[in-house]
């Protein structure tokens, strides 16, 4: 595996991988890697001649009260996880050199990036557009490889690419999870023993409210209702920033699931903010 630092170096490597005809799988991440990572690597690998791995921890998608300076991390431990799915390059570059003094430049994915997480945190999805943008234009990818636990993300990237006409698929892969049901995050390393215990109820509130829809009880009140319950059930669960069911599409919240429809949750267990969600059809 090669460990490339510096973007042009990636972006010259990249083409040269182009004009023979390779195409190139690219897996953007902030490190800390998971076997969510690792699945979304591996997919890459099955579908791309070549697979790049980003290691970045963004400070633009960071608010000033956010976890950016604690945001956990092991780059040398990451790279032999890299090293052992034989990804081709590693790109690692140092914040210097992504947002050089005088940086001025943000993309930006209107309205839906004000909704769920974005009402929350205010400016996050401005981040990651500018960041996945840049590293778009770096490392050249034919394909690109997100996972469906950050479904928001996800639909904001698309939409980015269709409006700018970037030459890019889009792969949503599934979520995969801990043995409790759990959505695997890096910042699961936040929990203590009981708070990692307690956060299985994110995942049971899902499954239990996909199966009230589809038995037939699918009003917006009724399942907003029923997911409150069901969280704050859980003593641990400090705070339900939003649990309902929305459109995945527009990500508004809708008055019934009387289609495929996107159940979404936004808690804080002790001190860690957590987010998952699940598709589900009437």
């Amino acid at each position: 595996m090669e460990i490339i630092r510096i973007p042009h170096i990636v972006h010259d490597t990249s083409n040269g991988h182009l004009l023979h005809g390779r195409s190139i799988g690219f897996v953007p991440t902030m490190g800390a890697l998971h076997e969510g990572h690792l699945s979304l690597i591996k997919r890459s690998k099955d579908e791309n001649d070549i697979t790049i791995v980003s290691i970045f921890v963004n400070p633009l998608q960071f608010g000033q009260s956010e976890d950016f300076n604690k945001y956990p991390g092991d780059i040398e431990g990451d790279a032999e996880k890299l090293r052992k799915e034989e990804v081709d390059i590693l790109f690692a570059p140092d914040k210097s050199l992504l947002y050089p003094e005088g940086f001025l430049t943000r993309v930006e994915v209107g309205k839906l990036s004000e909704k769920l997480c974005g009402a929350f945190r205010t400016g996050h999805f401005k981040g990651v557009t500018t960041i996945v943008a840049k590293l778009f234009n770096i490392v050249k990818p034919t394909r690109a490889y997100f996972g469906q636990k950050d479904f928001q993300q996800a639909v904001i990237i698309k939409k980015m690419v269709k409006d700018l006409d970037m030459p890019i698929d889009i792969v949503v892969c599934p979520t995969i999870r801990e043995h409790d049901g759990l959505a695997m995050s890096s910042r699961n390393l936040y929990l203590n023993e009981e708070e990692r215990k307690a956060a299985a109820v994110i995942y049971r509130c899902l499954v239990q409210t996909s199966e009230m829809i589809k038995s037939g009880i699918i009003s917006k009140e009724k399942t907003r209702r029923f997911m409150k319950e069901k969280l704050l059930a859980e003593p641990l669960v400090r705070e339900i920033q939003y649990a309902s069911i929305y459109d995945p599409e527009t990500l508004e919240e809708v008055e019934a699931a009387d289609k495929e429809a996107l159940l979404a949750v936004a808690v804080k267990v002790g001190g860690t903010r957590l987010i998952d969600n699940m598709l589900v059809k009437a």
